[in-house]
């Protein structure tokens, strides 16, 4: 008769995302387009990274469909008003095709300057989803401790910003509830300054919960002598694997293949 494994209840946790990947393997992947995007001046490499960024949202974000279409409905508005902005900001002197375009605002904007404008645009654009596809894909504390154990970054600053990460939620239910509230006592004021007065009575109970949700944090962290030690035990331990090295090699290989094809053509 077989006797079955006893299980270490004291083990640790590994951290993986639904990919099964370490909260910083996309990071890795997606670092090295990210870079080359901010020296590229024309139009095709940031509409395929543009692209290739949306793809990786889509799989792997853990934001909700609704949210996630309108991002993706929003980012064409806001690449063309960026590409129109970064347009009136361009020297006429300076760019090659002089040809008028169109006229905005009192200025006629050139070929060339709404071709500035729009590359800039879609590089921010391109910059942006991929860093968001690599931040979606993980969970936040995940993602601190991966810093704070691959990184070697110091365990004051992780928790710093892990506890950061925590309030924000928080002070979007207090938030709230002082809403209710007002909206119960009716506390609003009349005249054209009613939103400003409604923020000011938002910010004193707000700062005030606020301020109370600090020290009952910094007593709880001087409590587990937080910051006593070098180093600190962690429940969950991410561990980086082959899968993780085989992701971030492919999307290495795949920047150096856009660039590469790009300048080619």
């Amino acid at each position: 008769m077989t006797t079955a494994t006893p299980i270490d209840a004291s083990a640790p946790t590994v951290i993986r995302t639904r990919l099964g990947l370490d909260p910083l393997t996309l990071f890795a992947a997606v670092i090295p387009a990210s870079i080359g995007l901010v020296f590229t001046r024309d139009l095709v490499v940031p509409l395929v990274f543009l692209g290739i960024g949306l793809a990786l949202a889509l799989i792997v974000s853990r934001v909700s469909a609704r949210v996630l279409a309108l991002l993706v409905l929003a980012l064409p508005v806001a690449i063309v008003a960026l590409a129109l902005l970064f347009a009136l900001w361009v020297d006429p002197a300076t760019v090659a095709d002089t040809r008028v375009a169109v006229g905005i605002a009192g200025r006629d904007l050139t070929v060339g300057a709404l071709t500035v404008g729009a590359a800039t645009a879609l590089r921010l654009a391109a910059i942006t989803a991929l860093l968001f596809a690599a931040g979606s894909a993980a969970d936040g504390p995940d993602l601190v401790r991966a810093l704070v154990q691959h990184l070697r970054v110091p365990y004051r600053v992780g928790y710093a910003a892990l506890a950061a990460l925590r309030f924000v939620p928080r002070f979007a239910r207090e938030l709230d509830v002082i809403r209710r509230a007002h909206r119960v006592r009716d506390a609003a004021a009349p005249g054209p300054f009613t939103a400003l007065a409604r923020g000011f009575g938002y910010a004193v109970p707000l700062l005030a919960g606020a301020i109370r949700h600090a020290e009952r944090v910094a007593l709880a962290m001087d409590a587990r002598a937080f910051g006593a030690h070098a180093t600190r035990t962690e429940p969950r331990v991410a561990r980086w694997h082959r899968l993780d090295t085989a992701v971030v090699a492919g999307g290495w290989v795949l920047t150096v293949a856009v660039f590469v094809v790009v300048a080619a053509s």
